[in-house]
């Protein structure tokens, strides 16, 4: 596993010692650490995990998010047409669909060539990703 991306649904739960998944995100990400994993998310994931981040944690939390992405993250900034093409996507995609935020990272693993997703979103799987943990 050499590049994972990394999806909003494990960075709270990485912060929140108190979510169910708090320890198999923790050692999912000591494992991605430990085989020198290349992880790379995107500024819309960012907004989005912040947001939840600063709400639910509070903001020393916030800035532990922050400290995270810069020591250990690449991050791909969205650009016009990131976003359009992943607004279309979600639009089309109904209620029950993926998010614009999950569309735009479909998009950029495939810009990528990343097979591989650290999440806990079931749409990465039902768009034929691998996801850890």
């Amino acid at each position: 596993m050499s590049e994972v991306f990394v999806d909003t649904s494990v960075l709270l739960p990485f912060l929140d010692r108190d979510d169910r998944d708090h320890t198999a995100v923790l050692d999912c990400f000591r494992r991605l650490f430990d085989e020198d994993a290349s992880l790379l998310t995107t500024s819309y994931v960012l907004v989005e995990a912040g947001a939840l981040v600063k709400s639910r944690l509070g903001a020393k939390a916030f800035q532990a998010l922050g400290r995270l992405v810069d020591e250990a993250m690449d991050v791909v900034w969205v650009d016009p047409d990131l976003h359009r093409a992943g607004w279309t996507r979600a639009a089309a995609s109904g209620k029950n669909g993926p998010s614009l935020v999950d569309c735009v990272s479909f998009a950029v693993m495939k810009e990528q060539g990343l097979d591989t997703a650290f999440t806990l979103d079931r749409h990465f799987v039902q768009e034929k990703f691998s996801v850890v943990p």
